[in-house]
This record gives C-alpha cells, structure tokens and sequence, in this order.
C-alpha cells in the first residue's frame, strides 16, 4: 500500500484548534458522511477501531450507510445460516 503526505501548516491546525491526528478524525467523518468513504476505510483514517469510529458516528448524528442490497444480502446470509 503507498501512502501520501501533504502538508497543512501549523497556523491552519491552530486555528483549527486541531492536532493532526484530531485531523485525521474529522477527515474520515467528513469523508463518510459524504459517501465518499466505507467505513472501514473511514476507522483506518481515522485511526480508530471499527467499535469506536461506530460509536462517534453515533454519537454525532451521522447514520450508518445500510441500504436495501446490504439488507438483501443480510437475511441470504441468515437464510444460509438457518438452513444448517
């Protein structure tokens, strides 16, 4: 996997009032609430487990993304289980 860094000076964290982990945080919310991120992609940006970035999604609001294929391929999956 290759990484890429940019730079934000520090100016703009202060008057963010944000560290740069505190940054990467608010990216990944941002980034899933807009769709533009899974959230497992979304917890490895933020640096978060999967429990605890669901857990700040909750608490700011932010519904997870469960649409009506997720739902689908959820009760096959149950259906499978249930026919062992």
């Amino acid at each position: 996997m290759s990484t890429l860094a940019f730079e934000i000076s520090q100016d703009v964290l202060d008057s963010a009032r944000l560290t740069v982990p505190e940054l990467k945080v608010e990216l990944a919310v941002y980034l899933y609430a807009q769709g533009r991120l899974a959230i497992g992609k979304a917890r490895e940006l933020a640096g978060m487990s999967l429990w605890d970035f669901r857990q700040l999604l909750s608490v700011r609001g932010i519904p997870p993304h469960y649409d009506e294929d997720d739902l689908d391929s959820d009760v096959a999956t149950l259906r499978r289980l249930k026919q062992r």
